[in-house]
């Protein structure tokens, strides 16, 4: 279906799940920005919490995330969290209106049922949210029965299981072993618990892995019914990520293998009916993400894509980023700074950027043509990004039309590289960002 030009895949570029992207953070930005930022907010607000602890490390992972193994050093983390919690509700607004809760990680299963209510319980007292939205991200490897009841008992209608591939031999290699058994068990108790949109995160390029092992994940993944589907690209940054190390780098497929994947998974998965969410991301058709992505209503912030329409997205725990429209702030990502910081009643956001009308304008160029395909190019920007994006125009990856820059669907997995020549900060990428396939 597309057609492989290496010469303009070779540069690595961000996901850009927020713009600037989190690569041009500084320390220039900390707690007084980010609580001026919550005193002003309006409207709808999204909530993400992260729980940095799993019971298992995988390999290729990348989270900030720590082996659950210690009760005191987890027991303290929550402490932290839920008095972060209420310093930051106690500055938002209270005509502000939290709609969207999202549990990410790590794993939120990483840590007891119980401990979880609480947080909810916390949200719940602290935001004064009223039936709102909850997603979470789960572990199939240690999701327990008494998971799904209380997944059921609050309400929980979304939900995203770490599967990455069904071949026993590549979970070997990525140092995530869950037999096929569990993740149809994991299936079967969260749609019992009332969850109606179960996403499923699989992987390509992995080591080792070929052409078979994607298309039996691929079958066995629509075969249990995932509503949504996320398939990306494994980025091996093992000078960024020390774990990584543990991955044999000559047993990754090249670059043309990994392409070849994403475009088998690609029609593969319109095939077998679902609709595509940009190039990587697929969901049912009467799936919310499927139809933002039809109306042309799909957003995309630090969760990836979203239907998700607030403007602001606080993040609460270590190393969550939130987002406003003028600013971006990450929290310390070192657990124990964090605790520290919020044992002194000091909010934990040390770094972040203020992001300019230009950021902005930029931004939002670069969120429509990932979302939409389509953005429309101001004439101060024209005259920079056009002879940029001359080898794509040539190519047939993306035309003009109008004041319109459209990206044809030959041109899907070159989207994000289309797309970075709108970002003026990309230099010194070689090292920050993964593959753009």
């Amino acid at each position: 279906m597309w057609t492989y030009h290496p010469d303009l895949l070779a540069v690595p570029v961000p996901r850009y799940t927020s713009f600037p992207t989190a690569a041009e953070f500084g320390e220039t930005v900390g707690e007084a920005d980010y609580v001026h930022a919550l005193e002003t907010i309006e409207g709808a607000v999204s909530l993400y919490v992260h729980i940095p602890f799993c019971e298992k490390i995988c390999w290729y992972c990348g989270c900030n995330t720590s082996v659950a193994n210690r009760s005191d050093r987890v027991a303290s983390y929550l402490d932290a969290l839920h008095h972060e919690i209420a310093l930051v509700a106690e500055r938002v607004p209270e005509a502000a209106r939290v709609a969207r809760i999202a549990f990410g990680g790590g794993s939120p299963n990483g840590i007891s049922p119980i401990d979880f209510v609480r947080i909810v319980d916390t949200l719940t007292l602290q935001f004064g949210a009223s039936r709102p939205d909850m997603s979470i991200e789960l572990d199939p490897r240690t999701l327990g029965s008494e998971w799904a009841s209380v997944i059921g008992a609050i309400g929980i209608g979304r939900a995203s299981l770490g599967v990455q591939t069904f071949a026993p031999h590549l979970q070997e290699a990525i140092g995530r072993v869950q037999p096929v058994r569990m993740i149809e068990n994991s299936t079967a108790m969260l749609r019992t618990a009332g969850v109606g949109s179960l996403n499923f995160d699989l992987m390509y390029g992995l080591p080792g892995q070929t052409m078979a092992d994607l298309e039996d994940s691929l079958e066995q993944t629509v075969a249990l019914g995932a509503d949504r589907i996320a398939l990306f690209g494994y980025a091996h940054v093992p000078h960024l990520i020390a774990r990584q190390r543990k991955i044999d780098a000559q047993d990754l497929p090249d670059a043309a293998l990994r392409f070849a994947m994403a475009d088998y998974g690609y029609g593969y998965l319109l095939d077998a009916g679902y609709v595509p969410v940009g190039f990587d991301h697929f969901a049912r058709p009467g799936d919310s993400l499927a139809q933002a992505a039809q109306s042309g209503t799909l957003r995309r912030n630090f969760q990836g894509f979203t239907e998700d329409q607030a403007d602001v997205l606080l993040g609460l725990g270590a190393s969550a980023i939130s987002g406003f429209p003028g600013l971006l702030a990450q929290n310390e990502k070192n657990t124990g700074l964090y605790r520290k910081s919020l044992a002194e009643d000091r909010l934990p956001a040390n770094r972040g950027i203020v992001r300019s009308a230009e950021d902005q304008r930029r931004g939002a160029v670069i969120e429509d043509l990932l979302c939409r395909g389509r953005a429309r190019i101001e004439p101060g920007l024209r005259g920079e990004a056009l002879p940029l994006l001359e080898p794509y125009l040539a190519m047939g990856l993306c035309e003009r039309d109008g004041d319109d820059l459209v990206i044809l669907p030959a041109g899907l997995p070159y989207a994000r590289s289309i797309a970075a020549r709108f970002d003026p900060y990309r230099k010194d990428s070689l090292r920050r960002f993964s593959s753009a396939v």
